[in-house]
């Protein structure tokens, strides 16, 4: 079990759905990183993603396996399998020192662990409106079925 709460960088391995795309990262922030945001991308795809940076993210199998997709300002790019279409990470506008590791492809980790996950305005950009000071839209809460 992931602890959701701790910022101490931890470093994981994960890889696409057909494991054509494996990676090791180191999440510079922790798993207290995990974010949603509300953009349109990050929207229609649904995943959680965790904070690491270029450096800390090292692609050891299937490199040439990513496509990516930049659209709007082109300054975010965002990473998926060509084979299988799962989207691994993303260099993120708001910081484009910063990657985001979908959860969903680390080993040993579900985007069911988190109990809270903080969501980002993206659909109100500060980059796009500097009169738009929060930056977050909310908290998205999953709460488990008593068995």
């Amino acid at each position: 079990m992931i602890d959701a709460q701790s910022t101490a960088p931890v470093t994981v391995d994960g890889s696409c759905h057909c494991g054509a795309v494996k990676f090791t990262v180191t999440l510079t922030e922790g798993f207290a990183s995990a974010r949603r945001c509300t953009c349109s991308i990050c929207r229609m795809r649904g995943a959680i993603a965790v904070t690491s940076t270029p450096a800390d993210f090292h692609i050891i199998q299937g490199e040439d396996e990513l496509a990516t997709y930049r659209f709007n300002t082109n300054t975010a790019e965002h990473h998926f399998c060509r084979t299988c279409g799962i989207y691994t990470h993303h260099k993120r506008r708001s910081n484009p020192g910063q990657l985001g590791v979908n959860v969903a492809c680390l080993e040993g980790v579900s985007p069911f662990d988190f109990r809270e996950v903080v969501v980002f305005d993206g659909q109100r950009h500060p980059a796009d409106n500097a009169e738009h000071k929060t930056y977050t839209a909310g908290t998205l809460t999953f709460t488990p079925t008593e068995n």
